[in-house]
């Protein structure tokens, strides 16, 4: 069983940041990427960004240059700096993860339960 927690959604007035957090536990082996998607009410899930292990990190174009991606592989986290935050940036914000549970076995997408960032303007 894997889990992934987040934390550090909420309300904050544009300009302003936000740091969300992501920690995967439970059965892993490794973890071959994770990262960050977002859903606005009304759109498709999209891309906010992710790191793969030993890869280039990859943002969305909407966030480029105002939103940092990190991990700390020790503690099987994924982090996300928010900054220059604009109303459009409101959504439910989801961790994923592609995660290897044994050794040569296949590597699966696990999803968090979601975190809200609203933006005023």
């Amino acid at each position: 069983q894997v889990q992934l927690v987040e934390s550090g959604g909420g309300l904050v007035q544009a300009g302003g940041s936000l740091r969300l957090s992501c920690a995967a536990s439970g059965n892993i082996f490794s973890i071959n990427a994770m990262g960050w998607y977002r859903q606005a009410p009304g759109k498709e899930r999209e891309l906010v960004a992710n790191i793969p292990t030993g890869g280039r990190t990859n943002y969305g174009d909407s966030v480029k240059g105002r939103f940092l991606i990190s991990r700390d592989n020790a503690k099987n986290t994924v982090y996300l700096q928010m900054n220059s935050l604009k109303p459009e940036d409101t959504g439910v914000y989801y961790c994923n993860a592609r995660i290897q549970i044994v050794a040569r076995g296949a590597t699966y997408n696990y999803w968090g339960q979601g975190t809200q960032v609203t933006v005023s303007s």
